[in-house]
Formats: structure tokens, sequence, C-alpha cells
């Protein structure tokens, strides 16, 4: 079982606390992680650029002019690509699709392997409870200074959407709060330090293992 310290928000260590070897002790593969990360993003991907193909765009009914004997060119439609305001051709549309595919174990383990790389690093910090006196800035702020990574970007992770410690900590620099049952690869590997009480340690036990 692997170990790390157990803090309490004062910044007072309290023992060792152990972890699951399956979610804290994988041997990491950056490839793995890379590859969940790619995925992540091109999922999360929204579709904004829209163009109008000639059967979408306004007008052009009636053939611009009849068909011989003017000395032009022939045309059907005024929203021809060919013609300034017809339509475009192989433009980019909202049908466009970005998704990747990616093994469900293969997601979990990425996420083992990053939660296994703070470990090693000493960046994952276990705190027994996140109960603060008022869902306040000051005091989550307290609580980061006192902690180990004060200076570096962290995630607090609680044991369920809390709103009141998410609306204390979005004023602070440099750190996120995520509920243990939505933490992904991308946001662990973007914070330098996981702060999580052990109630969201459990949860995250109970969901990915």
């Amino acid at each position: 079982m692997a170990k790390v310290i157990l803090y309490k928000i004062d910044g007072t260590k309290t023992g060792d606390y152990e972890l699951p070897d399956k979610l804290f002790a994988v041997t990491v593969n950056p490839e793995l992680v890379h590859e969940a990360i790619i995925n992540q993003e091109a999922n999360s991907r929204i579709v904004i650029a829209n163009t109008k193909d000639r059967s979408e765009v306004r007008g052009g009914g009636k053939k611009p002019w009849k068909q011989k004997g003017t000395g032009r060119a022939r045309h059907g439609s005024s929203r021809s690509p060919i013609w300034i305001g017809g339509g475009v051709t192989f433009g980019p549309n909202l049908f466009r699709q970005f998704g990747k595919k990616m093994n469900k174990k293969a997601k979990r383990k990425a996420m083992a392997m990053v939660l296994s790389d703070k470990v090693i690093s000493n960046k994952l910090v276990v705190v027994e409870d996140l109960a603060f006196p008022e869902a306040k800035t000051k005091f989550v702020s307290k609580m980061r200074n006192n902690l180990p990574g004060s200076d570096s970007s962290a995630v607090i992770i609680s044991a369920k959407d809390n709103q009141d410690i998410k609306l204390a900590a979005r004023n602070l620099k440099k750190t996120g709060i995520l509920p243990a049952q939505s933490i992904n690869v991308k946001d662990l590997a973007r914070y330098d330090y996981v702060i999580a009480s052990k109630a969201a340690i459990e949860a995250i036990k109970e969901t990915y293992l």
C-alpha cells in the first residue's frame, strides 16, 4: 500500500494515510496519459464555424438570364459557389465530428498513472476533512498557505459537489475545485498539487476501483 502524510487544514501532521496500489502506485506511461488528455480535449471541443452550401443560401431561385443568346456563360442560379454571395464549397459546418474513442479501462489506467505520479513526487496532499468555519475565501487561502505547495497551482478535491468550497476557492489564483466523482486526467495533470480530503479519497476508491 502506498502511503502519504495525513494533514489537518491548519498544516498539522497527524500520521500516515494508506492508499490502494491499484490507483496510487501504478507505473506511469507518459504516452497513455498523453493519449487520454488528447482524447478528452477532442471530445470536449465545441464546433462553432459553420458555412452554408448552395442549397442553404437564401435566394437564387430564378435563372439569372436565359441559357442562350446573351454571349455570356450559362448559369442556373446566382447562389452558385462561383458567384459573390453564393454558397461555400467544402466549408466548415456544424456536422463535423472531432471526438475520439478510447477504451474505458485505458482512461482509468491513465488517471491512476497521474494520481500515482502525484504520490511519487510528494504532490498529493491528503487532509482529514475540508470543514471550514465559513464558506469564505480567506479560510481556503489560509489552508493553502498551511499545506505543502502553497506557491504552486493546486486542485482541491471534495467528496461531493460542494458549492460552498467552490465559491470560496474560485477567487484564489492557481486553485481549482473538483468533486471526487468528476476528476479527470486533464485537470489532475494541469495542476501541480492535488489536495484531497479523506472522504474524497474514499469516494475516488468507490468510483474508480
